[in-house]
């Protein structure tokens, strides 16, 4: 197990006096390496509360520059980085806050050509794309290398949260649902307007990264009960939250009983 030096003991003695943490699992977190997919609204809290919990390495993956209307959501961000590359203006925003991680940029769109070896990298995959293609893609691969995947959503006042740990087993021995257990197939193109199109409140993608990072903190320290087989929905026009249970399907293209080995 790794060892913590004096200063990042004062550092997270929050966490270290927590029964469920301690110092074990801060000695987990700085030991974990997390892959975060794309810095933007939801990866700008994500990635910060994840930073500032101490895991060790944290890769991420966007191939887009800051602009002047990402500024009103994504908080990683400032006005002297417009034109960046958010992956270099993400590294700057972490090392003032933390200097005890290590950040790798990975200024790249997810592919298929390249998610596989990106994705087996890494311990923890943290899902924050703002498309279908991509989060199917990333979903499925995260089950064929075998790695833990905290997904977050968002619409224009509504988000949703899961963890997929396709992967593994329940502990009834059933295996744990997949993403497409959930939606088997993504939507047509052109039937869910982009953010650019519809808009999105500013302060929504704060809530939902801050709970994506809880997620990736339970999944390496293990506490509690994570959202694995659940769906979290928020609607912030009336401020509900409402948790949907799923479960394995049958005939599911990756781990149900006909799927190809």
């Amino acid at each position: 197990m790794v060892s913590l030096s004096g200063e990042e003991i004062e550092r997270y003695a929050r966490h270290i006096i927590l029964r469920d943490v301690g110092g074990p699992g801060q000695a987990k977190l700085k030991a974990a390496r997390v892959l975060v997919i794309g810095a933007g609204g939801l990866g700008s809290p994500l990635l910060q509360y994840l930073a500032a919990a101490g895991v060790g390495t944290i890769g991420i993956a966007d191939d887009d520059i800051v602009s002047l209307s990402n500024l009103q959501r994504q908080v990683i961000h400032g006005t002297p980085d417009i034109d960046r590359p958010k992956v270099d203006s993400a590294v700057d925003a972490i090392a003032r806050l933390n200097p005890h991680v290590q950040v790798v940029p990975h200024r790249l769109r997810v592919v298929p050509g390249n998610v596989e070896a990106l994705l087996a990298d890494y311990d923890v995959i943290a899902d924050g794309s703002d498309n279908f293609a991509t989060r199917y893609l990333v979903s499925d691969t995260a089950f064929h290398v075998g790695r833990p995947l905290v997904m977050g959503a968002l619409g224009t006042f509504d988000a949703s949260l899961t963890t997929i740990r396709a992967h593994e087993r329940g502990p009834d021995g059933r295996p744990n649902p997949t993403y497409r257990c959930l939606f088997p197939e993504p939507p047509a193109p052109g039937t869910v307007p982009t953010c650019e199109e519809a808009g999105i409140i500013g302060a929504l993608p704060g809530l939902v990264g801050s709970l994506m990072a809880l997620e990736v903190i339970r999944a390496i320290v293990g506490f509690g009960e994570g959202l694995v087989g659940r769906l979290l929905l928020i609607d912030a026009l009336t401020m509900r939250f409402e948790t949907l249970s799923y479960d394995w399907d049958p005939d599911n293209v990756l781990n149900g009983v006909d799927a190809s080995p």
